[in-house]
């Protein structure tokens, strides 16, 4: 049965390892983003590009999560579309390509809508680019999770103005 709150909204309280894998409960696990995060932009793009550094995108896409639930509505499909390039990386990252493969277009579909805007200096065309990269190589057997990890981080770096 399924964790939930004190309001009836779905939680898993279980552990889980630094892939996002759940763990048994009782077995100890990494810290876990906490379900009342409510980050900034800067924090949520910081936190994210922190925990892809040390090789984390399932939670980096949790802290990505959090923003979209509790940021302003207009900017619903930005964060979302991000936070679903993050678990195409986990995806990756735990071999399940066609899994990647599916978040990484769905994500570049999002941030693609966006156009040529730079919301928080981010340059979402670079990005969807990427992700649709990333894909590509997943298709021609060619793709490494941390190279795509890495590529995705650097490009969460807001540009210079």
């Amino acid at each position: 049965m399924r964790d939930r709150d004190e309001a009836g909204r779905p939680r898993n309280a279980r552990p889980r390892d630094e892939y996002g894998r759940p763990l048994p409960r009782g077995a100890e696990g990494v810290p876990r983003v906490p379900d009342d995060y409510a980050p900034g932009p800067e924090e949520a793009l910081e936190q994210a590009r922190s925990l892809l550094a040390d090789g984390r995108p399932f939670h980096a896409h949790e802290v990505l999560e959090a923003r979209w639930k509790t940021g302003p509505d207009e900017e619903r499909e930005l964060w979302q579309g991000l936070a679903q390039i993050c678990v195409g990386l986990t995806h990756l990252q735990r071999g399940n390509l066609s899994g990647a493969a599916a978040l990484l277009t769905r994500g570049s579909a999002r941030l693609g809508a966006y156009g040529s805007t730079r919301p928080y200096g981010l340059d979402l065309r670079a990005l969807a680019v990427q992700a649709d990269a990333i894909t590509t190589a997943i298709d021609e057997g060619d793709a490494g999770a941390d190279a795509a990890i890495s590529a995705v981080r650097a490009l969460l770096t807001p540009a210079e103005p």
